[in-house]
Parts: C-alpha cells; sequence; structure tokens
C-alpha cells in the first residue's frame, strides 16, 4: 500500500520593508494637500480679510502735481482689502495726468497705498496763439503755461514727437554740459541738419545735426573763449568764427 505525503508549499518570506514606500507616499501625497489647503485658505483670508485693507494712501510726488490732484483719480474705497486693489489701472489712471512722467504704484501691508510720482520736467517751449507750450525731452507737449525761467525757446517748423527737426534739436540740447546749456535761450532747426542754438549774450552757435555732439560741444567751448558773433561748429574738424 503506497502512500503519499502532501507537501505543504513554502511560505515566502516577506520583506518587512515592504509597503513601506507606499505608505511613506501616502504620507507625503497627504502633507502635500494639507499644505496646499492652508495656503489657498491663507490667501483667501487675506483676500476678502479687513485686517488687510486700505486705511491709507501715500502719495510722493512734487509741485506741478498736486496731490489732491493724484487722490482724485485713485478712485479707491476705503477698507478695500488691499489685495483686490489694481495697482495696475491706479497707475494707468495717474499717468493720464498731463504732467506726469512715471507712476509706480505699490501694496505697503498691512493696510497702506504707496503711490510715487514722478513729474515731466520741460526741456524747451514753444510759442502758438494759444500760448507757450511746454515740451520735454521725449518731445512730449503736456501744458500750456508760462515756462520757468531758463527754459529756452524752440523754433521748428511742425513741433512735436513726430518731427524729426524737433528730435534732433532737443537731441542737441539732451547731450549738451550742464553749463552751456545753461546758456541757451533758443535752439532752432529748419531741419535736423541744421540746428542752431542762441545763447544768452546774443552769440549764435551753428551746431548742425545732432551727430558728433560731445565733439561739437567741446570745439564750441573752445571758440566761446574767442570774440565774435556766430560759431559754426557743424564740421567740427574745421570751425569758424564770424
Amino acid at each position: 500500500m503506497s502512500s503519499r505525503t502532501a507537501q505543504r508549499p513554502r511560505r515566502q518570506q516577506r520583506n518587512p520593508r515592504e509597503g513601506r514606500p507606499r505608505l511613506a507616499r501616502g504620507k507625503v501625497i497627504l502633507i502635500i494637500v494639507l499644505a496646499v489647503s492652508a495656503v489657498v485658505g491663507v490667501g483667501a483670508a487675506a483676500y476678502f480679510s479687513p485686517v488687510l485693507a486700505v486705511r491709507s494712501i501715500d502719495v510722493e510726488t512734487g509741485p506741478t502735481v498736486p496731490d489732491e490732484m493724484v487722490r482724485a483719480v485713485v478712485d479707491v474705497a476705503p477698507e478695500t482689502p488691499l489685495l483686490q486693489v489694481s495697482t495696475h489701472h491706479i497707475a494707468s489712471r495717474v499717468a493720464e495726468l498731463p504732467k506726469v512722467a512715471e507712476v509706480a504704484v505699490k501694496r505697503s501691508y498691512p493696510s497702506t497705498l504707496r503711490i510715487v510720482v514722478t513729474e515731466r520736467v520741460p526741456a524747451v517751449f514753444y510759442d502758438k496763439p494759444a500760448g507757450p507750450h511746454l515740451m520735454d525731452l521725449y518731445a512730449v507737449t503736456y501744458a500750456i503755461e508760462p515756462p520757468p525761467p531758463g527754459v529756452p525757446r524752440l523754433v521748428v517748423d511742425d513741433p512735436g514727437a513726430d518731427d524729426s527737426a524737433t528730435r534732433s534739436a532737443l537731441s542737441v540740447l539732451s547731450s549738451l554740459a550742464p553749463e552751456m546749456r545753461g546758456q541757451v535761450v533758443e535752439v532752432s532747426a529748419d531741419s535736423p541738419a541744421d540746428v542752431r542754438l542762441v545763447l544768452d549774450d546774443g552769440r549764435t552757435v551753428i551746431w548742425g545735426s545732432s551727430e558728433g555732439t560731445e565733439r561739437k560741444a567741446r570745439v564750441a567751448n573752445a571758440l566761446l573763449t574767442q570774440p565774435g558773433q556766430i560759431y559754426d561748429v557743424s564740421s567740427p574738424d574745421l570751425p569758424t568764427i564770424r
């Protein structure tokens, strides 16, 4: 009589470390979800919270753009949460004021809106029937009013940013040393290549184009120490005095 001995299958040895990575990954995912939820919650609270709301508006500006003029266009209701305030829209509204060159708007937590205005500076003025027009170095006409002392008159056929003679005249002025620029009472240009400067003592400097201005300025400074009425530095290698 034969008999069979049943063999039990071997129990596989389980690595005690198996299963832990999944558990660890699960914990990490849970932590990330909780962290994101916390951040979202804090952000939502800050967005709607009256604690971080506008209670003061600080305006830094100059004499030609009054503080009250800036505040009038800001139009932000008190107690508006700072995060709900569009700094871009405020900056755009303030920039529309004619005498504003640049504007920066920042949130200063917990409750202040800060606005810094850079005013336009007149480089020249030109005459029109409506009165003297102020223009900055970027050829932007921004006001009709008497020019401040020391601002030279611009004489061109069609003053403006699209006029090449205007741009050439302003380019020459902007590159002059402060000492010489302070002597100029009039800058004229029949064309971009024919810029002329009239000084406060009545003498005239024929500048020509705006090219080579630094060299022309050095030559002009030397020539102006000599007697004469008309100083031509349009060709700085061959300057003349008449």
